[in-house]
């Protein structure tokens, strides 16, 4: 462990004194040069202490979430620096072999200098995500976007032709720290009038107390048909440290209690029916299902049970790598399915119509909006919360309304 930190401390200090350069080259202000040098180390110190210190048994805390904030917005702004000057000192690097060839130690300094003109694009072009992401953590966090679709359906039943839900995701509701900006959401939420609320997990980022101080603020979600939830891969307490096994258990027990409190329906690998005109549309919810080495306590067909092929169905299921795993392949055609988890990274590009990129991209094919196979739908919503770095940039945080339609027969 102690040479594994003595690396990172040497790699971080080589990226600090070679991104040091551009700003030498840019300013001859000394007191300039002490500010940055200042504020870098103050920077990567906190961070390095509040890892060292960190606490698996109180979590996540405010003060390491800022501190990885502020590290990877300098990281993001020192290693494109340090790009920008790689390349220039492969092209420095050949002049300076000429001139030594050609004037030796005894000619002037063979080495040529870096040009500023250069040194101040660099500087700008990082100081783009560098800006960005600390935007990100001032505003772009609580910058809210309500995204509306209309999908048509062969087999919706005509009384749930123009029927309403509004999906959210991964509130992370232990890492608020503006109860307004929260609330606005909440209003924004319930001023779409749906006729269902559907939340896809992860309301805690791991324990059942981070929810009381807004379960009052979330009990005021409403809908006609109520609000449903299911849990996430957060919302099981496996990433802390507890006492013992029964404290897990009895903050497990707590988080579902609180959700009813709050008049959630919370399916357990179960579902529900909602019926109009003798029609049903069925809303099924399954435990947290995950690729990879996520918790994979989600049973389909356990969450099926005492349905016909013939119902409507809408499956809640965390993680969208459940939908190619088991959803598409399984007996029962599931028309839409609502997802979360990826929280599109809270870091890309999302232009609708134009591009939608994220480096989360990588890990789940399907990790933000609209997808489709055959004639199944998945949406991944890009979460209302954040986590880990406290911020949003590009991927803002989301309330997806949905309008479904019965698709009409051309005669």
């Amino acid at each position: 462990m102690l040479y594994r930190w003595l690396f990172f401390i040497l790699f971080i200090g080589l990226i600090q004194w070679y991104s040091f350069q551009c700003i030498k080259t840019v300013s001859q202000n000394k007191y300039l040069w002490s500010f940055y040098i200042i504020i870098s180390f103050v920077i990567t110190g906190n961070f390095i202490f509040q890892v060292l210190n960190y606490d698996r048994s109180e979590g996540f805390t405010h003060a390491v979430s800022y501190s990885l904030g502020f590290f990877i917005s300098l990281f993001v702004f020192q290693s494109i620096i340090i790009m920008g000057l790689f390349f220039e000192d492969i092209l420095r690097i050949p002049q300076a072999l000429y001139s030594f060839f050609s004037q030796g130690f005894h000619g002037e300094e063979f080495f040529p200098r870096r040009r500023e003109f250069f040194s101040r694009i660099i500087l700008g072009l990082a100081s783009i995500p560098f800006g960005a992401l600390l935007y990100g953590m001032y505003k772009g966090k609580y910058n809210y976007k309500v995204l509306s679709y209309e999908m048509e359906f062969d087999d919706l039943p005509e009384s749930f032709d123009g029927f309403t839900l509004t999906h959210i995701s991964d509130i992370h509701c232990g890492s608020f720290d503006n109860y307004e900006k929260v609330k606005y959401g909440i209003e924004l939420i319930n001023q779409q009038n749906s006729d269902v609320i559907l939340f896809t997990g992860d309301i805690v980022n791991n324990i059942s107390d981070e929810l009381i101080p807004w379960k009052n603020l979330f009990s005021s979600l409403s809908a006609k048909h109520g609000v449903y939830s299911i849990l996430g891969n957060h919302d099981y307490g496996d990433y802390m440290d507890w006492n013992n096994n029964d404290e897990k258990i009895k903050n497990f027990e707590n988080l579902k209690k609180i959700q009813k409190e709050m008049g959630f329906k919370l399916l357990l690998n179960e579902n529900d029916i909602i019926e109009k005109n003798e029609a049903r549309l069925a809303i099924v919810g399954v435990e947290n299902w995950g690729a990879g080495g996520f918790k994979k306590v989600g049973d389909l067909n356990k969450a099926i049970k005492g349905l016909s092929s013939n119902e409507f169905k809408i499956l809640l299921t965390h993680d969208p790598s459940h939908w190619n795993a088991e959803v598409i392949p399984h007996k029962y055609y599931f028309p839409l399915t609502l997802s979360g988890h990826t929280h599109g990274m809270q870091f890309g590009i999302d232009i609708p119509g134009w591009i939608k990129w994220s480096p989360i991209k990588w890990r789940y094919p399907e990790f933000a909006g609209l997808y489709k196979k055959t004639k199944e739908y998945l949406y991944v919503n890009r979460g209302f919360g954040y986590l880990a770095y406290p911020g949003r940039v590009g991927m803002w945080p989301e309330i997806t309304v949905m309008t479904l339609k019965k698709r009409k027969i051309d005669v």
